[in-house]
């Protein structure tokens, strides 16, 4: 009798290996950037040491993704099945985008800047190709093979819609390392189109996002942290107006530079409003949650990567109309930032260290068999 061969212990290992994993390589990624701008003498050193953490996390995610998707390409396809699971391959896009962008932000102290403007291109091309397929065919198979109900509507089916947001945040950073003229303006224009059509996306989506909370009641604790979620999309946009406004002079003509510089404040300071409202909104739930006995899932990323974005809507904020308050604002949003990275960290190496988090998910316990007892009145069971 011939028996298949059995994975490699490794192989086994990286079989529940979803692609929400992603998720920390953003957070740590955006906790580098996002200080390095901060209006503080935060050390260098100590952002261009986190960036290097998250670029060694996206290498060995990438390898294990691939064992994954060799020895389990079965598994795979579940995930893609999975309306529960699909929306976290945007987060591919966006680990690829984050740590490309840092490798220009804080990544050339330590590699160099010819070093960084190439891995920020190879990273930049294949997390904006990979968001933009993305953000057409999750939605695509929700829509023909996922049948899902509105019931089951979570910000997480936000992450494909918001990885092209991200390309139009971190692309013009590439700006002046192009030939002037028609490429970087080009580049910078394919941004905005990919602001516009994030944007949009996002709008179609939310609502029926805030529609599910309003009438179906709080989001199952376990999920409650992706409430964060949806500051991703208004900070990343708030960032990405801030960056257009910086790079556009020279690059674009002069009536339209002047209008990303009207539109850096009259756009991101409204959303920005909206942004603080909905993070007193996602906390009271998170509280609540709490409350009612939340413990640690690898949701918790949740209160990393979007918040780091409004700390760098803040921080272009700051820039673009010289007020302390976003500043400030910029200061305490960081150090939500920093506290929920430690967190988030710290239990996820206790996860991986213990096995629990790469462990598959538990069989449901076996009914309990009917017994049947006599008494004076007859069987009863």
């Amino acid at each position: 009798m011939v028996t298949a061969a059995q994975p490699h212990p490794r192989a086994m290992a990286v079989r529940h290996l979803g692609p929400n994993w992603y998720a920390p390589v953003m957070g740590t990624a955006i906790v580098a950037t996002a200080g390095a701008a901060l209006p503080l003498p935060l050390p260098r050193a100590v952002c261009t040491a986190v960036w290097a953490l998250s670029l060694a996390m996206l290498v060995t995610l990438l390898a294990a993704r691939a064992l994954h998707w060799t020895h389990h390409r079965d598994q795979g396809r579940a995930h893609l099945m999975d309306p529960a699971t699909a929306p976290f391959y945007g987060c591919l896009s966006m680990a690829l985008l984050a740590v490309g962008g840092g490798a220009l932000t804080v990544g050339r102290d330590w590699i160099g800047i010819e070093a960084a403007v190439a891995l920020d291109v190879v990273l930049f091309t294949a997390g904006t190709a990979i968001g933009l397929a993305a953000a057409v065919a999750v939605p695509y198979l929700m829509a023909v093979r996922h049948r899902v109900e509105p019931g089951q509507a979570t910000p997480v089916w936000l992450l494909p819609l918001v990885a092209p947001m991200v390309s139009a945040a971190l692309g013009p950073l590439l700006v002046p390392y192009l030939p002037a003229g028609q490429a970087q303006e080009t580049l910078l224009l394919a941004c905005f189109a990919m602001f516009g059509l994030s944007l949009l996306a996002t709008l179609l989506m939310l609502p029926l996002v805030f529609a599910r909370l309003v009438t179906g009641g709080p989001l199952p604790l376990a999920l409650t942290p992706t409430l964060f979620l949806v500051l991703g999309p208004l900070g990343q946009s708030t960032t990405a107006v801030g960056k257009f406004a910086e790079y556009g002079p020279g690059v674009v003509p002069a009536p339209y530079s002047q209008g990303f510089d009207v539109l850096a404040v009259l756009y991101g300071v409204p959303v920005m409003g909206f942004a603080l409202l909905w993070l007193g909104f996602a906390t009271a739930h998170v509280v609540r949650a709490r409350r009612q006995g939340m413990r640690f899932a690898m949701t918790w990323w949740a209160f990393t990567f979007p918040v780091g974005t409004c700390v760098t809507g803040a921080e272009a904020l700051a820039r673009h109309t010289g007020l302390a308050v976003y500043e400030g604002l910029a200061i305490g949003l960081y150090a939500v930032l920093v506290t929920a990275w430690l967190v988030a960290a710290a239990h996820t190496a206790r996860g991986l260290v213990s096995g629990a988090l790469l462990a598959g998910p538990r069989p449901a316990l076996p009914a309990p068999r009917p017994v049947t007892v006599r008494t004076t009145s007859g069987a009863v069971r």
